[in-house]
């Protein structure tokens, strides 16, 4: 499903955030990447949306090749992701219900399929009762909560989550990770940056650990 093909990314200052990374990723999989702070995990994941562009190299998913992608397809390829990015983003003038429901109002769904889906998306996140209230109401791991129900609601094939439990007390940290791992198992592919090791560990079917940038296990 995903091949990275001797990617680099260089900045003009001429810091490598990545460097010749190469892997294959099938369709299913759990992958967990790991490494200390800087070693190019967000990197990793911000270059598979799209949100930045490589130096060098390829990637390709389910065979295109991403990284010439012209502007205004990107976000027709960004349709078939789920990002869960460390800054959630929420809009917080507009109630639960509204955030999750937006990406689908985006995208021209009916207001009826589009309502029917955020609810089942709430509903599948543990917060169906909290649809009308508004993310600053929320606790911490609520507001996670939510940013996963919207980057679900469209039944994404691909789900990228940043230390998505960075913030979280262990108690909260567990449930993210058993949502995580509950859409694996229904066959979405996942793939998480985590410092946190051992909660993701024993559900990950490939784990790749990154040093300055590099590849090393």
């Amino acid at each position: 499903m995903i091949a990275f093909e001797r990617v680099s990314k260089r900045y003009a200052s001429g810091r490598a955030a990545v460097e010749d990374i190469s892997f294959r990723v099938a369709a299913g999989e759990f992958v967990l990447l790991s490494g200390h702070s800087g070693a190019g995990k967000s990197t990793l994941l911000n270059l598979l949306a799209v949100i930045e562009r490589p130096s060098l190299g390829a990637i390709r998913v389910n065979g295109e090749d991403i990284t010439q992608l012209a502007r205004r397809a990107l976000p027709y390829y960004r349709r078939t992701l789920g990002l869960i990015l460390q800054d959630q983003k929420l809009l917080f003038d507009r109630s639960v219900f509204d955030n999750v429901v937006l990406p689908l109002a985006i995208a021209g769904h009916a207001r009826a399929d589009a309502g029917r889906r955020a609810r089942a998306a709430l509903e599948r996140v543990g917060l169906a009762a909290r649809a009308e209230d508004f993310p600053v109401t929320l606790s911490g791991g609520e507001q996670q909560r939510v940013a996963i129900a919207r980057a679900i609601v469209a039944k994404p094939l691909l789900l990228l989550a940043d230390e998505p439990t960075a913030a979280l007390d262990p108690a909260y940290a567990r449930e993210i990770a058993d949502l995580l791992v509950s859409f694996n198992r229904a066959g979405v592919t996942v793939m998480v940056t985590s410092h946190d090791t051992p909660l993701f560990g024993a559900h990950a079917t490939r784990r790749l650990v990154l040093d300055h940038g590099r590849l090393i296990a």
